[in-house]
């Protein structure tokens, strides 16, 4: 029985965490006051995963040369020395872009580059070429494998909305990925090697003191970005393909101790008479920052001390209720103005729980929503360790037996039969009385 009883307990420990396990809410949208010209926008504060801004996120875009995030993400995890690895630069793959009218880094035919100057050829002038050649040498001469390992990549990030076709971003109609997926793609590059140094480099000699390297991400360079230029932008990447996709930018900002990544994708590039659009990937990514800087900071919503909740409490001596607490404390983004107290909470607990209860035992959980948005849901645990009376657990026990319908159904039927019995007994009694026995009398 005490088997018994320790399986069924587990089961249910393992079952309400299932049930009760924090889920982290992934944006708040809040509202901007300028206008945007891209057709897709994300923004998200990487510091607490919250996404506070995003404009048709989900939808499909060209993602021109910020596709060479993925590319690079594949040739840094499948070297394992970037700085010694060294590369031939093939003749017949940089022929494969003959004709596409492709930015270039200007590798030379028959050179040898390490992978990480490869790279920085990739991120920084934004080269075609180099993306073909590491595309190569890391699909053993396959650029097909190569572009695989990027979908097979895409599909282990969580990208719903992602494919592609090659290593660079030129068009092709396979080849296209969403705001919030390149936010994925980009959030893991960071954690590579060299990425956010070389993402953020405006200008590198790194393949020759006569072969300058320099940035097509005009908002990281003080010398050539002009009005672009946005002191506290950190790389990343820029890409456009024309009006096929417009401009597009990815970046991250920081300022004040924050950190924000922003992926632009489809601002206006080309009217119909050729004139040129101002770079609106760079101006709404630029604004953005400054928005968010100017009006959000992060506010403690709930600690993980506080006591939020009553129950009821079974079978404890001389305590009836207990508090609950969260199990962890929460902050998040939130505009300036907004004060906690009209962040709403939604709990999700029983009514009571039965003691014997441990400090820290999951409960239920509290919902937190702003302005019709879920935030976080936070797990509720028990306040303090509390044993279980067995005199309260005995009477309890005796008061379900009594009152429980099996038990009223067989004192009934008991009681039925000993007044049948008795009924009986009674009709038998008179009967015998009846029937005396008739004397017989002698003849003399």
């Amino acid at each position: 029985m005490k088997k018994i009883m320790t399986i069924l307990i587990s089961f249910m420990v393992f079952l309400s965490a299932l049930l009760f396990s924090p889920v982290q809410a992934g944006a708040a949208e809040f509202e901007i006051d300028f206008e945007t010209t891209c057709t897709a926008l994300y923004l998200e504060n990487i510091d607490t995963e919250l996404v506070v801004y995003q404009k048709n996120s989900e939808e499909r875009r060209y993602p021109a040369s910020t596709t060479k995030i993925m590319t690079y993400i594949i040739a840094a995890e499948n070297v394992s020395d970037l700085m010694n690895t060294k590369v031939k630069v093939k003749s017949n793959v940089l022929h494969l872009l003959d004709g596409t009218g492709s930015s270039m880094a200007g590798l030379k035919e028959n050179e040898q580059l390490s992978i990480y100057q490869l790279l920085n050829c990739l991120m920084i002038p934004s080269g075609n070429d180099a993306a073909m050649v590491l595309a190569d040498y890391i699909g053993n001469g396959s650029i097909d494998t190569f572009v695989e390992m990027m979908n097979q990549k895409a599909q282990e990030l969580g990208c719903k909305g992602t494919h592609f076709a090659n290593p660079h971003g030129l068009n092709d109609p396979n080849h296209y990925t969403t705001v919030s997926d390149m936010a994925k793609i980009t959030k893991y590059a960071m954690t590579l090697p060299y990425f956010i140094e070389i993402s953020n480099t405006a200008t590198s000699d790194c393949i020759g003191e006569d072969r300058y390297l320099v940035t097509t991400n005009w908002m990281i360079d003080p010398v050539r970005g002009g009005d672009y230029y946005y002191d506290y932008a950190k790389g990343i990447k820029t890409g456009s393909t024309g009006n096929d996709s417009g401009y597009c930018l990815v970046s991250t900002a920081v300022k004040g101790g924050y950190t924000y990544l922003c992926v632009a994708y489809g601002a206006p590039y080309e009217s119909e008479d050729g004139e040129s659009y101002d770079n609106g990937a760079m101006i709404d990514s630029k604004n953005l920052y400054e928005w968010a800087f100017d009006n959000l900071s992060i506010k403690t919503i709930i600690e993980k001390n506080d006591l939020v909740k009553e129950i009821g409490l079974e079978f404890a001596w001389n305590k009836d209720t207990i508090q609950l607490a969260p199990a962890t404390s929460y902050s998040t983004i939130l505009p300036d103005d907004v004060d906690i107290s009209s962040i709403d909470r939604t709990y999700d607990i029983p009514e009571k729980i039965e003691a014997p209860v441990k400090e820290g035992d999951k409960v239920g959980t509290v919902t937190l929503s702003y302005a019709n948005q879920k935030l976080v849901t936070i797990d509720l645990v028990v306040s303090e360790t509390v044993d279980r009376s067995e005199l309260l657990s005995a009477l309890d026990a005796i008061r379900m037996v009594v009152t429980s319908k099996w038990f009223i159904i067989a004192v009934s039927v008991i009681a039925i039969l000993v007044i049948v019995y008795f009924i009986i007994l009674a009709v038998y009694k008179r009967k015998k009385k009846t029937q005396r026995p008739v004397k017989k009398y002698r003849k003399f």
